[in-house]
């Protein structure tokens, strides 16, 4: 039933959903499309363009993704998925991990997830780039709209609005 293999594939992606379900794309992208030709390349796309535009959490991707596979109960199916069993792995073990406070052990972990969350979130970026295939004006707009976010405190709003009117214009 494809729910049940919907409420699987996303058990297991979240256990390494290290920087949350952005970080994820590349693989959902290969578990969704590749593996299971539940969507196409042009869909995927669609729908983690229309999650970020909305209001929440990254995580709506993947409620998403299972609505668009399964109607409602593989939203309900995929969300649950993604969020409950690391949640529940979490709570028993947050207790554990605070007694290792300061520990080497500890402290290494620490330090290796933030670069690997990086490292996902990047990979990510780069696979929904590709799928939109953008042209020359597109590719421009990323690199404004990163070099203005790292060298100026201008809200990203702005940059929304500016990509918004270049591709009204024809121009993007």
């Amino acid at each position: 039933m494809i729910v049940v293999e919907l409420f699987l594939e996303f058990t297991l992606l979240s256990f390494v959903a290290f920087g949350g379900a952005t970080a994820l794309l590349p693989e959902m992208h290969r578990v969704v499309v590749e593996n299971h030709h539940w969507l196409d390349d042009t869909t995927f796309t669609h729908l983690y363009a229309i999650a970020q535009a909305a209001p929440g959490p990254n995580v709506l991707v993947v409620t998403l993704i299972g609505w668009k596979v399964a109607g409602l109960v593989g939203a309900l199916a995929a969300t649950l998925a993604m969020c409950l069993p690391m949640s529940v792995v979490i709570y028993l073990l947050i207790d554990r991990w605070e007694g290792f406070a300061g520990a080497r052990g500890q402290k290494a972990i620490s330090l290796g997830v933030a670069p690997l969350a990086v490292g996902l979130v990047f990979s990510g970026a780069t696979l929904i780039a590709q799928a939109a295939g953008l042209a020359w004006g597109g590719a421009l707009l990323v690199l404004a709209t990163v070099v203005i976010n790292l060298r100026s405190k201008l809200n990203p709003l702005w940059m929304i609005a500016a990509g918004a009117l270049l591709g009204l214009a024809g121009w993007v």
